[in-house]
């Protein structure tokens, strides 16, 4: 899996490019956050207005079911941004230079052509679902409460677009690097080693930095 990694900035248009997109990331990932929270109280007030009250909320599968797209998808590209997802560095790892960025290059690629083919398919999947004619704008609606289906469906594919930049800018990077055979590229994450993982975390708690 994927140590925590820093990103680097600079002065250069891909660093600012990277920062502007980072803030977009950062109110996706607010908001699946926030979606999160709100589960939470929906659940306890669900369990505890059905345990005291015999009324628990109504419709509250439908409601998890809007809301999952929210809390699965809004942050991907945060995570990717940091490098935070899943990924097998046994090999990776062990590269350096040119070599190491010519592998996170192709992989970024191979991602890039996924999320797009992803993107294609999620937006035709909420296309069937959106019609201004219907009522709520909706051909399907969830089976208990009959809560339209569509807005959930087009987060999908506006999430997906927010990565796919992400991965353009992260090839544009890693291109980069390659070319001018950089060990310390911008605008893509570093993996650190557990050494300075831990001393950072330990600024982190004490409050204070290295000199």
């Amino acid at each position: 899996m994927a140590l925590k990694a820093s990103v680097l900035t600079d002065d250069t248009l891909l660093s600012h490019l990277d920062q502007r997109l980072n803030k977009l990331e950062q109110v996706f990932g607010l908001i699946s956050g926030l979606a999160v929270f709100a589960l939470m109280f929906l659940a306890v007030y669900s369990v505890g207005g059905r345990n005291l009250l015999n009324s628990p909320v109504r419709g509250y599968v439908d409601w998890i079911e809007i809301a999952m797209p929210l809390i699965a998808i809004m942050g991907v590209s945060y995570a990717q941004r940091d490098g935070g997802h899943i990924r097998m560095d046994i090999l990776v790892g062990r590269l350096k230079g040119r070599t190491l960025w010519m592998a996170e290059f192709f992989s970024t690629f191979l991602v890039l052509v996924l999320v797009l083919l992803l993107i294609w398919g999620s937006w035709a999947h909420f296309q069937r679902s959106f019609d201004f004619a219907a009522p709520l704008w909706s051909r399907d609606s969830t089976i208990d409460i009959k809560l339209p289906i569509w807005p959930a469906k087009l987060i999908v594919p506006l999430a997906f677009s927010v990565l796919a930049m992400r991965l353009v800018l992260q090839l544009w990077a890693y291109g980069r690097a390659i070319r001018q055979g950089t060990e310390s590229p911008v605008a893509v994450p570093l993996i650190e080693d557990m050494a300075t993982i831990a001393a950072r975390e330990a600024e982190a708690v004490t409050g204070r930095e290295e000199a």
